[in-house]
């Protein structure tokens, strides 16, 4: 059933929404602006009409794919657990995002598709991933610095939640704690140029 799970769920992720936006474009989404799939780079060189929609379905595909993985945890006789069921769903529909087939492996860096799982998995934690990621985009302006404060802000927010008893399965915890890991490492680029001020900001109209 996990191996199930686990197939079916990085398909899932592998959707490679940016890469279609920008062939509907007529363009190569990997070829221009930052040369990355995720909504931001769209946003940029394709604009809002095309942007948005694709971190709406980046970040359906998180939610999905863990529902899918509820879905048949509850039609299956299993002795795993239900969060371990979607846990693992909404790993490796992460994977999927990070390392689609389709394209050579090299896909986004995941903030949508993560936001996804964890509003499918805790939505008072993602409601404070938001409220965190507006405050420091709306001050800031930078996108990278957003979504990497907003990782941090996960599994903070997760370890109040149980530390409260508003959530009971510890392993939450730790996954919170990886996906956060592996949202900030694949900023690490965006680091670089934070510290140099190459950074690009998005400008208010």
């Amino acid at each position: 059933m996990l191996i199930f799970i686990a197939v079916v769920s990085y398909f899932v992720g592998s959707i490679p929404f940016g890469y279609i936006a920008g062939r509907l474009a007529g363009v190569d989404i990997r070829k221009v602006g930052s040369g990355n799939l995720g909504a931001t780079n769209v946003v940029r060189t394709l604009g809002r009409r095309l942007g948005y929609p694709v971190f709406l379905l980046d970040f359906l595909k998180g939610v999905a794919a863990v529902e899918m993985s509820i879905l048949v945890f509850n039609h299956s006789s299993t002795q795993v657990s239900r969060e371990l069921c979607a846990i693992v769903g909404g790993a490796c529909c992460v994977a999927g995002h990070l390392f689609p087939i389709w394209l050579g492996f090299k896909g986004g860096k995941g903030v949508a598709t993560s936001g996804g799982v964890i509003f499918a998995l805790m939505p008072f934690v993602a409601s404070i991933m938001a409220f965190v990621w507006i405050v420091v985009f709306e001050t800031t302006r930078y996108v990278s610095l957003a979504s990497v404060a907003a990782a941090i802000a996960m599994p903070i927010a997760t370890g109040a939640m149980l530390h409260f008893g508003k959530l009971h399965a510890p392993v939450l915890f730790y996954f919170s704690l990886c996906l956060a890991a592996v949202v900030i490492v694949r900023h690490r680029s965006n680091f670089s140029r934070l510290l140099s001020g190459a950074e690009q900001r998005f400008q208010r109209k």
